[in-house]
């Protein structure tokens, strides 16, 4: 232990906080919250550690930072926000943070709306879920759709129909828009798609069975044939369903799988006895040897600042028993007003709902291996393909795209030992040059980039992979020597002269003729992976902006000319044409334009 940090510890306060550990650059190793800062970093340097991770960390600590928070819950959540920010190597983090679907009936007074939605808003509905993926949604939404037939689309298209749409041609919607069902028979549809998504769907089978033979002993056939049809769908949407049981319980099964010192924390959905899918999270850190520490920091991630915060369980089943953070248990009495209850040796259904999440979690955390040995291959491939002394670790590739010089959209994609890293996704609006100029809008995206992580002291490349030719490969050389930044190797990606895909040609620095690899190699395939991926990037960018410029006008870039006084303006003139024909005294007669804004709009639009 170092001097200065010993005199730190011994002035350490004894309050909550945060505190940062951090190696021989300032690069912070581990971010860590404490109720009392003095006995909890204290704690780390006392004696010797009982797991490998921490006392691996401690050999590699050479300085403290502390933030003093009112409270342990402030600390918790600064804890959070700081290892999103800076993903400390000694951090548990869990590579998943995309938002989860449900299904929503409204509450439209005759003919509600069943849709799929990402946001919560009970104000708006009844939701169903959450989902674990899109797929699992639209899987059960279709199904639905084709039993019960309640309608889709959005409250002002239902508001307009004077004729069916498709959706009715195609057997999906029974048409309510323009009074094809009566209120009563689509409320009786609404009721039994909420009995469903609860996990009543025996009771369900049962009333439209009865229901089909009252209409058949009336000779009701037409009404009984749809009934029919609706208990067959329904049946198969059962079928579809991984586990169906009588309870309406909802769950949360939370289990590890590890192998070869990764590890996989896999979620089971259970709502309404429903078994809606899974998701699984997988683990990076260093050091990591124990399950129980890493739930007991995945509970924190998942029920106080993710997913988990607004959809919390009835009772959350593991195999291991793991540690609550107590402002974690505070937060739920606050919010929801109790607690889950936890089992740890669930029997019957409960059981085999664990031993089904322990299959699926292994079975992902091997799939996750074999793809992480795939890209290690690729990468060592590349390493020797390109004569490198350094392993490569990190590869940045950037492409720019346009249309005729509009809408000017570069982008820069991330790929590490992993795979696609798109957290680390960025995409830059090119101005300031002249249209068309792809060597330019290069220099200027690499400029802002490799400025940027020289400023911030960002983490730089091993590989700079550029969609292009030798043109921009110049360009990158210029931005790096300007910057005087080394260590980064170029490589620039170019359409052969047969312009076919496999027929690429590698430009590479002081380099007068160009690398060309076989269309197989591994190496040559991770390169065309890479720059598919930052053309389909820059692509999707350029679009979105040439889409947002052609709805606008020449008045959203005048000063002073919002929203409001755009609409006056074409209120008061009745179109763009008037507009253009107006003079300043005209102009100046709008509510809320002056004669200085007139002058300003008249010179705009010359």
């Amino acid at each position: 232990m170092t001097p200065p940090l010993k005199i730190l510890l011994k002035n350490l306060p004894s309050a909550p906080g945060v505190y940062q550990m951090l190696g021989a650059q300032k690069n912070i190793l581990y971010v860590g919250k404490a109720k009392n800062l003095k006995k909890r970093v204290s704690s780390y340097f006392m004696r010797e550690a009982p797991d490998a991770k921490t006392r691996h960390l401690v050999t590699k600590i050479v300085d403290l930072e502390i933030t003093i928070t009112p409270s342990e819950k402030e600390a918790l959540i600064l804890e959070s926000n700081l290892i999103k920010k800076h993903r400390p190597p000694y951090n548990i983090l869990f590579r998943d943070d995309k938002s989860y679907p449900y299904l929503v009936l409204s509450h439209h007074p005759k003919f509600p709306r069943l849709a799929g939605v990402r946001s919560k808003n009970l104000k708006h509905g009844d939701y169903f879920g959450p989902y674990p993926s899109m797929h699992s949604l639209k899987d059960t939404l279709n199904l639905l759709h084709k039993v019960f037939k309640l309608r889709s689309c959005a409250d002002s298209f239902f508001a307009h129909r004077s004729r069916p749409c498709l959706e009715y041609q195609i057997k999906r919607c029974s048409a309510p828009c323009v009074g094809f069902v009566n209120p009563s028979q689509y409320q009786n549809d609404v009721q039994y798609v909420k009995d469903f998504l609860r996990g009543k769907s025996q009771k369900i089978l049962h009333d439209l069975g009865q229901r089909m033979e009252d209409e058949a002993q009336l000779l009701h056939f037409e009404e009984a044939a749809r009934l029919r049809d609706q208990l067959k769908r329904l049946r198969e949407l059962q079928e579809r369903q991984i586990i169906n049981t009588a309870t309406e319980l909802d769950a949360d099964v939370v289990v590890v799988a590890c192998e070869q010192q990764h590890f996989c924390v896999q979620v089971l959905y259970v709502r309404s006895g429903n078994i809606l899918g899974q998701r699984a999270y997988f683990v990076e850190g260093q050091g990591l040897d124990d399950e129980a520490s890493i739930l007991t920091e995945f509970f924190g991630h998942y029920y106080f600042f993710g997913f988990g915060q607004n959809n919390l369980s009835q009772e959350i089943i593991s195999t291991t028993t793991f540690d609550v953070v107590q402002d974690i248990m505070d937060f739920f009495k606050a919010t929801h007003g109790r607690l889950p209850k936890f089992i740890y040796k669930p029997t019957g259904v409960k059981k085999h709902w664990l031993d089904m999440a322990l299959v699926n979690a292994r079975a992902a955390l091997s799939r996750q291996l074999l793809a992480e040995a795939h890209m290690s291959e690729r990468l060592l491939a590349l390493q020797e393909c390109l004569g490198l002394n350094k392993v490569i670790e990190r590869i940045e590739c950037f492409d720019v795209s346009h249309t005729q010089g509009e809408a000017i959209v570069a982008s820069c994609v991330v790929f590490d030992e992993n795979g696609a890293n798109k957290k680390a996704y960025r995409r830059f609006n090119i101005e300031g040059i002249t249209p068309g100029d792809d060597y330019a809008a290069m220099h200027q995206v690499l400029l802002r980039r490799f400025k940027r992580l020289r400023d911030e002291e960002g983490v730089l490349p091993d590989l700079v992979l550029l969609d292009g030719g030798k043109g921009q490969l110049s360009e990158a050389l210029k931005v790096l020597s300007n910057l005087d930044i080394q260590g980064v190797q170029l490589l620039a990606i170019a359409k052969g002269p047969e312009r076919k895909s496999g027929k690429e040609l590698l430009w590479r620095p002081e380099k007068t003729t160009p690398l060309v690899l076989a269309a197989h190699d591994p190496a040559f395939l991770l390169l065309q992976q890479i720059r598919d991926e930052a053309h389909r990037f820059a692509i999707t960018g350029h679009r979105q902006q040439r889409a947002k410029k052609r709805q606008g006008s020449i008045l959203d870039d005048i000063p002073g000319v919002g929203l409001k006084r755009r609409q006056a303006i074409l209120k008061y003139f009745g179109g763009w044409q008037e507009v253009r024909r107006a003079s300043v005294d005209e102009l100046s007669k709008v509510p809320g334009v002056s004669r200085a804004l007139a002058e300003i709009i008249m010179r705009a639009l010359v």
